[in-house]
Formats: structure tokens, C-alpha cells, sequence
């Protein structure tokens, strides 16, 4: 690694321990709304069995989202959102004949 590099490294971590510590106010932060799985699905009107066939995801993983021991991630996220507004696309792309 180049020292220029390096020292931009080094940089960035002291003000990640600045901003931890309350020191320094952070530039930017993100915030993600958790998707709420079972609030689609209630929703929509379906039972488990019926929202994971759409998705096209175990039942057992559907569960699990609705429990809160997993989470869905990057593709499921997007197409939970997808399902949420427009269920009929999802269907279409996914179960088109």
C-alpha cells in the first residue's frame, strides 16, 4: 500500500473513532427502514403458503423473515418492495407462463 494511501486510511479511522466517540459529527448517515414482511403479506390477503409461492421462497424462510431470525437481503428486499406495491408485476415476472 502506498503511503499516500495509507495515511487516507489512517485519516478515516480517526474520524470514525471521533464520530463514535461524540467528538465529531458524522457527514452523512443512512437509515433503512426494515422491510415488514408480514405487514405486505397481511396486506395483500394472502396466508404464508400463498405469499411464498409468489415469491417464490421456502416457507420455512418466509417464516423466518416474519419472526425476525433472518432478514431478507439485497434482491428479496427489492422485490418484497415490489410486491408491496405492485403484487401483480412480481406475479407476472415470476410466474409467467
Amino acid at each position: 500500500m502506498k503511503k499516500k494511501e495509507f495515511k487516507g486510511l489512517l485519516e478515516s479511522i480517526d474520524q470514525a473513532r471521533a464520530i463514535h466517540e461524540g467528538k465529531r459529527k458524522a457527514s452523512r448517515v443512512y437509515r433503512f427502514e426494515p422491510v415488514k414482511v408480514k405487514e405486505i403479506r397481511e396486506k395483500l390477503g394472502l396466508t404464508q403458503a400463498q405469499f411464498s409461492d409468489m415469491l417464490c421462497i421456502s416457507l420455512a424462510t418466509l417464516r423466518n423473515w416474519e419472526q425476525g431470525r433472518t432478514y431478507p437481503e439485497g434482491a428479496a428486499i427489492a422485490l418484497l418492495r415490489v410486491a408491496d406495491l405492485k403484487p401483480e408485476a412480481v406475479l407476472k415476472a415470476l410466474h409467467a407462463a
